[in-house]
């Protein structure tokens, strides 16, 4: 096994700082790249690649939503010997037309590297870490996905295959496309979080509430029409069907909905 250290990108990140506990406790050496983190690493800023990347052996390699990896970062990185690249992508890319994570997964692809995608479901911790908790608290989540189930993924899950595609071997070549053990709608998922923690939330799925909802927060227009869009190419996919992936690379069956749930709600995440 490669004994040099592990970068990850996004190490102050939902799952990025889940790689670098899980590294960590596995006792591999890391270096957790970020703005803030032990190694300085910002993707506007490529002064910070070459010092971030020199030395070590592997790179889990994710950027901020909206943020491209960067072009000549992949090339870079080879050339100062990094061996091994994994990529945090997502299991819509396809057909949401996601150009940002398809140049990433081509980047990393064609690297000449060994690489891994790893393309999770939705995060279980949209609800209390990202976008999903204001809506949350506000007692509403709106998304046009009508009553489309998914099968969310625990961070925790996805570091977990993530830190086994950076260490181990077989993996390299292969495109992981992950899933939590059960598919909920938006509204199954909000009931849950709602009976958890003694909050009323409920679920608006149609496309006019969402369009309502985003332009009432001042984006624009022509702009949340392509995301209904780009959600209807999802919704006309139909129900996510729940895998093995993450017990067969992990090792361990993927955390439940409604396990996350409880413990978010029992640490105050809603209170």
């Amino acid at each position: 096994m490669d004994e040099r250290p592990v970068l990850v990108l996004g190490s102050t990140g939902t799952v990025g700082r889940r790689v670098t506990r899980q590294l960590r406790e596995r006792g591999h050496a890391v270096r957790a790249g970020s703005r803030s983190g032990d190694v300085p690493f910002d993707w506007f800023d490529p002064h910070t690649w070459k010092p971030a990347v020199s030395g070590a052996g592997a790179v889990f390699v994710m950027a901020p939503d909206g943020v491209p990896v960067a072009d000549g970062f992949v090339d870079m990185a080879v050339a100062e010997g990094i061996s091994r690249f994994v990529l945090l992508s997502s299991k819509a890319v396809d057909v949401m037309g996601d150009e940002r994570l398809l140049a990433a997964e081509r980047a990393v692809t064609s690297s000449g590297a060994e690489w891994t995608v790893v393309r999770p479901d939705w995060f279980d911790q949209n609800f209390d870490e990202g976008f999903l908790r204001a809506a949350v608290l506000a007692g509403e989540i709106v998304l046009p996905l009508g009553d489309m189930r998914q099968a969310f993924n625990d961070a925790g899950d996805i570091a977990a295959v993530a830190v086994a595609a950076l260490t181990g071997d077989g993996h390299a070549g292969r495109t992981y496309e992950l899933s939590g053990p059960d598919a909920l709608s938006f509204g199954e998922a909000a009931a849950v979080i709602a009976c958890a923690s003694g909050r009323e939330v409920r679920y608006r799925g149609e496309p006019d509430a969402y369009l309502e909802t985003m332009t009432g927060l001042g984006l624009d227009r022509a702009q949340v029409l392509a995301e209904i869009e780009a959600f209807e190419a999802l919704r006309a996919t139909g129900d996510a069907t729940p895998n093995d992936v993450v017990a067969e690379v992990a090792g361990r069956p993927p955390v439940s909905f409604e396990t996350y749930v409880r413990a978010a709600a029992e640490r105050g995440a809603w209170a």
